[in-house]
């Protein structure tokens, strides 16, 4: 449940770096491969800190 917590806040923060490089005037195709780099980026350190330790 913690994960699901923590990706939809990583989510907004992705949502918010895309839309101000959208305003900065960045192309379509820069934003879609930084917003692909945050998502893997949000579930690695989101599996990394929420996982159960053995």
């Amino acid at each position: 449940m913690s994960l699901i917590i923590y990706l939809i806040g990583f989510a907004f923060i992705i949502g918010g770096i895309a839309w101000a490089l959208v305003l900065f005037g960045l192309g379509t195709l820069y934003v879609m491969i930084t917003t692909i780099i945050l998502i893997g980026v949000a579930i690695l350190t989101g599996v990394t800190r929420t996982r159960s330790r053995d």
